[in-house]
């Protein structure tokens, strides 16, 4: 295929793809630009490999599906772009093959994005010193272009902790001008860029930098509102509430559960301990407590759910996050709370709260928590949780609440007639069962017979 289009035109390999390789990482993406040739002439060269879809003949970009590999590639002519109006869309965009390398890659966002592969000699085209970047993983804009496009600063955020990158001052400088367009992006796109944070990250502390460094953050002020928040520094010793939650999804990322959950599962998880604290500014005083003046924060868990809530709309995040991210804000402090040990009432119905979330999820979010609290050991916090997770797999709860056991078709078989009156007494087997008056459908009946007659 590149064999064809190399006789019609100059094709380069570019984008994520060549830095990708460059990382050591497999690529994801080929994407394949090729200078020297019209639309036409390019799309019959490509014609005979395999079905072509003509996705953006005004952008010059062309798919094909390969006959042989059954993999999609991306071929696109060197284009030029030109602001007409505000936002990530407002671009007039003209494919022009003439440009040279240097010309094409100066419309790329950042430098390492911007170095280009010949597949022939394998030769490295990078004019605007992206390996340079890359070897010292730093984010630098390509050119003054940059600040045409809002969402490029959204895109930092995600490349920084995807791959543990700095923002180079100056294009720190740059985003900060143009703070005040956050406004003219579409929630969808927003979405887009936390998503890849929320699932990709190997250090998401370096995202939150990065919103921070660039006058970003107050975009999202439930996370900015963290930034002052004291906290008492016997109990934590590295910070403000910012600085604690910084360190608190590093420490996710690290457990091996997350690396080995799925993207939704990531979502929930990084979600929930991003927002676990976010009832922290509202409800952080000074106060006595055992003997001293500190820093508390009463009540900031039932707070904060509703706030998780709040941002989570913000980012336009899909509503099947609110209530499992929200219950784990809730309850991220069940260890810390009640009895000496973890009676099997309690655990079940902490599972029952907890859902559409776990006690694995939750977990996961209390390890990250006290992880989160450097240079403070957490040995005796961890053996707390693993109580917790041992009881819940012992009771099957781990990964699921509790499913009644009695149900309705129990009351007909029994002779009862359906009316209002089922409500009531299948709430009480439920919590009959969540107390352990039963444990399976055979006892569930006994129970049932029993409180039918003393009703």
């Amino acid at each position: 295929m590149l064999e064809a289009v190399r006789r019609v035109g100059r094709p380069r390999l570019v984008g994520g793809g060549v830095r990708d390789w460059l990382l050591g990482l497999p690529p994801k993406d080929f994407d394949v630009e090729v200078g020297g040739v019209d639309f036409e002439t390019l799309h019959r060269a490509l014609q005979p490999f395999g079905s072509t879809d003509v996705v953006g003949r005004s952008f010059g970009v062309l798919k094909v599906r390969s006959r042989a590999s059954g993999g999609e590639y991306d071929f696109s002519l060197p284009r030029r772009e030109s602001k007409t109006g505000a936002g990530h869309r407002g671009f007039a965009v003209e494919p022009d093959p003439t440009l040279s390398d240097a010309e094409a890659a100066a419309r790329r966002d950042f430098t390492l994005n911007a170095i280009a592969l010949d597949p022939f000699s394998n030769a490295l085209i990078d004019p605007h010193g992206g390996v340079r970047d890359l070897e010292a993983r730093i984010l630098r804009h390509t050119g003054p272009a940059f600040v045409e496009d809002p969402l490029r600063v959204l895109r930092a955020f995600q490349l920084a902790a995807r791959f543990d990158f700095t923002l180079a001052p100056e294009t720190a400088t740059l985003c900060r001008t143009i703070s005040n367009t956050y406004p003219e992006l579409p929630v969808e796109r927003v979405w887009g860029e936390w998503e890849k944070w929320a699932t990709k990250s190997i250090k998401p502390s370096r995202g939150l930098a990065v919103l921070e460094d660039t006058d970003w953050l107050r975009h999202f002020p439930e996370v900015a509102a963290l930034r002052g928040t004291l906290q008492e520094p016997e109990w934590h010793p590295e910070g403000d509430v910012f600085t604690h939650t910084q360190h608190c999804v590093d420490a996710l990322v690290a457990l091996p559960e997350w690396k080995a959950a799925n993207a939704s599962r990531r979502r929930i998880l990084m979600f929930g301990v991003l927002a676990h604290d976010f009832g922290k500014p509202a409800t952080t005083v000074r106060a006595e407590k055992r003997g001293q003046m500190r820093w508390t924060s009463p009540g900031h868990e039932p707070r904060g759910g509703p706030i998780a809530g709040a941002f989570l709309r913000r980012i336009g995040a899909p509503l099947e996050l609110d209530a499992p991210v929200a219950a784990l804000v809730v309850h991220h402090l069940a260890h810390h709370h009640g009895q000496t040990e973890f009676t099997d009432t309690a655990v079940r119905r902490l599972a029952r709260k907890l859902a559409p979330a776990t006690i694995d999820e939750l977990a996961l979010v209390m390890r990250a928590d006290s992880n989160g609290r450097p240079p403070l050991p957490s040995a005796e916090i961890h053996v707390r949780i693993d109580e917790l997770a041992a009881k819940a797999h012992a009771l099957a709860v781990a990964d699921s609440a509790p499913r009644p056991l009695v149900l309705g078709r129990h009351l007909l078989q029994l002779g009862m007639k359906p009316g209002p009156e089922f409500t009531p007494i299948l709430e009480a087997a439920f919590e009959a069962q969540l107390d352990g008056g039963f444990s399976d459908e055979a006892g569930g009946i006994a129970w049932l017979r029993d409180f039918l007659k003393q009703a």
